[in-house]
This record gives structure tokens, sequence and C-alpha cells, in this order.
């Protein structure tokens, strides 16, 4: 598609010229002459003098938290969201492994997600503040169902951390493709490639080993554990697509979402809890290490919120594939530092069922982007033979980043 707005077929001239007619001629030239040479000429006068270039590349704003990174190549763009999706988040994997290391707060990751949703909450009043548009886009029915999901996703995997190493409860969520895949093809009738049925194979398998190295090496494992995850597992395969729909269908900010979902999910959890009489357990056991829960919770709160904002911006402008594809290289990183931070039993089990669920994770990410990695890895091929093979014939290429 031109970046001009007036069509170029209007404005340019095909004619028969002499050789050696001049410039000012071949302007100054009628439609319909024939004599000599096929030349293309560009009747300038046609153009539309009010053309703005920055108002033909209609790209949408991209924010890096509060910072317009619009102007920049996307491989830059993505590398600057990825780089700070990874650091917000693995300083919030850290304080949540952290606080389920106090005595006694297990059967409270309820109330630790109450208290996170609460600040999620008076941090998205706060950023509304300072936007001068501040109409709701997404309608309340489709933020039921997203916070919902959200409170299903967090709740259900922060209390799952009471009863599992943190390394296997990270290793399930890296998971999701199984709930999606099981889901279409029992809801949808969805028919899926050999590639997706061994990547999901793979997951299965690898998640079976890392459960069973658990569950012979750690004393904290618990099967109650299991089933928490594996229910966060599917709401947070759902939350993804239908974070991206609503992005992408009403045009809403990050800050939008983020505040009705967390808030009408905050009213969700406090009423589960009411009902369930946790409450005040809860808030007499906090209130006795204000440092270790309140304390650490809001530090565990504000990098969540900022890792929140940074994984919709990335759903935002890449996709929510690429999006699972960084937060799940992420929780690789996650488990490595659970490792090396936390004195926890250890098994070479774990390396290579992690290897399995790793292999099937990028089974998957090839299976969505076949035609684009093969035509990559293509042309990486024809670059290194004709480097190694063919000398000095050097054939300039256009970049397809260039034309974009």
């Amino acid at each position: 598609m031109s970046r001009y707005p007036n069509t170029f077929s209007n404005n340019v001239l095909r004619q028969k010229t002499p050789s050696n007619t001049s410039l000012n001629t071949m302007v100054g030239a009628s439609p319909g002459q024939r004599s000599g040479d096929d030349r293309v000429v560009l009747d300038v006068s046609k153009l539309d003098q009010s053309f703005d270039p920055n108002q033909s590349l209609n790209r949408p704003e991209v924010k890096l938290l509060y910072i317009n990174i619009s102007h920049l190549p996307p491989v830059v763009q993505f590398t600057l969201l990825t780089v700070a999706a990874f650091g917000f988040y693995l300083v919030y994997g850290y304080i949540q492994e952290l606080i389920f290391r106090l005595d006694g707060f297990r059967p409270f990751g309820w109330y630790l997600t109450l208290v996170q949703f609460a600040f999620y909450t008076i941090f998205g009043v706060i950023e509304l503040q300072f936007k001068e548009d501040k109409t709701r886009r997404i309608p309340l029915k489709m933020y039921g169902v997203l916070a919902f999901l959200t409170v299903a996703t967090m709740g259900l995997s922060n209390t799952s951390v009471g009863y599992l190493n943190y390394p296997t409860q990270v290793i399930f969520k890296c998971c999701k493709l199984i709930p999606v895949m099981l889901g279409g093809v029992i809801i949808q009738r969805k028919r899926y490639s050999c590639i997706d049925v061994a990547a999901v194979l793979c997951m299965c398998v690898g998640l079976i080993l890392f459960t069973l190295a658990d569950s012979s090496v750690s004393p904290s494992f618990n099967t109650y554990g299991v089933i928490l995850i594996s229910l966060a597992l599917c709401a947070d395969g759902a939350i993804g697509n239908v974070q991206e729909k609503a992005l992408k269908q009403y045009g809403s900010s990050n800050s939008e979402m983020v505040l009705y979902s967390y808030s009408i999910g905050f009213l969700y959890i406090l009423v589960g809890l009411v009902l369930s009489q946790s409450l005040l357990p809860a808030y007499e056991f906090c209130k006795n290490y204000p440092k270790e829960t309140y304390g650490y919770a809001v530090i565990f709160s504000v990098f969540g919120y900022l890792g929140v904002n940074v994984v919709l911006s990335l759903v935002k402008t890449f996709g929510a594939l690429i999006a699972v594809t960084v937060t799940t290289c992420r929780k690789a990183v996650t488990i490595i530092l659970s490792f090396i931070f936390f004195t926890k039993p250890f098994t070479y089990q774990y390396i290579w069922s992690g290897l399995i669920v790793i292999i099937g994770i990028y089974l998957n990410v090839y299976s969505k982007n076949k035609v684009k990695i093969d035509a990559l890895m293509s042309s990486v091929c024809d670059c290194l033979l004709t480097k190694f093979k063919v000398k000095k014939s050097y054939k300039p290429y256009a970049s397809v980043l260039t034309e974009v």
C-alpha cells in the first residue's frame, strides 16, 4: 500500500520521447505523446501539497510504562519491553517465594492476592488521574469475565506456592498450551497439526517427570497444590487471548484494563474470603508480621503492577503468542534463580524433564510461525553458503524491516 494519500497511477505519465529529451521536456510532456523510448514521468503538480509523511504511517502508540517508544524500530521496541518484563517479574517471583518462606503463611495465599489486587487498584486509580481521556471503552460485562480469569490465574497460583516447590509451580505455568488445545478440541472441534500434538505431548511428559521428581525429593510437595496450579493454568491459557481481543477491539489503554480487571477482581476475592470466614484469621496473622507480609506485599505488588503493564504492551503490540513466549522464557530464568537464592532439594531429573517442556514450548512457537521461521532458516543457510563457497560475490538485498 502506498504511503501517499493520492493515487500514484494518476500522477505517472507513460510516453514515447527521444533518447536525448531534456528533463524539462519530460515533465511538460502530454500524456498521449508517443515518440522514442518509454519513460515513466511523475507529474509533480498533481501531488497533494498537504501530505504529511508522519500521518501516513498510522503506527499504534507503544509505551514502556509512561515512556512513548513508538518512534523506535520494532526490534528495539520488542527488546526494551522484553528486558523490562524480565526485570520486573524476576523481582516479583523472588519476593513471592520469600513471603511464603514465612512459617504459618501457607493457608493465606488468597489474602495475599486480595492485598495485591488492592494495591493494583490504587495504582490504577492514580495512573488514571494523569490521563486526559478517562472514558471506559471496554464494557463491564467483558471486565467481569476478565476479572474472573485474573482472580483464578493469580489467586490459585499464589495459593499453590504454599503447597508446591516453587520451580514446580513455575514449570506448570509454562504449559498453558495444554488447556488451550484441549479446550479447542472439546469445545470448538478444532484440528491441530502433528507439530502441535508433539508440543503438547512433550509438555505433558515433561510435567509428569518434573512433578514426580519434586514428589520424591521435596518435603513440601502436596497433591492439592498440583490441583490448584492446574486450575490456574486453565485460566491463564484463556486470559491472554481475551485480553488481546478486548484491547484490539475496543482500543482501550493498559491502565484502564488493569484498573477495572483488578478492582472487580478485588470484590470477587473479598466476597469469597468473607463467605469462607478466612478474612479475619489472615488479617490477625499478618498483623503479627507486618514487615514480612504487608512490607514485602508492597514490593511484590509494585513490581507485579509494572510487569502487568509491560506484558499488556507486548500483547497489544506484538500479539498474545509473542507475549506468552517472552513470559515463558522469563519463567525458565526464574526457576534457575530460585535454586540459586533459596535452598531446596535438587535432582538432575529437574534438568532433563524441564528441557522436555522447553522443547514442547518451542515446537508450539514453530508451529505458529512455520512460514517465517522456514524463510529465516533458508535465508541464513543461503548467506552461509554464499559466504563460504562463493568468494567476493556480494549482492545487495532489500531489508524487509526497512520497507515496513
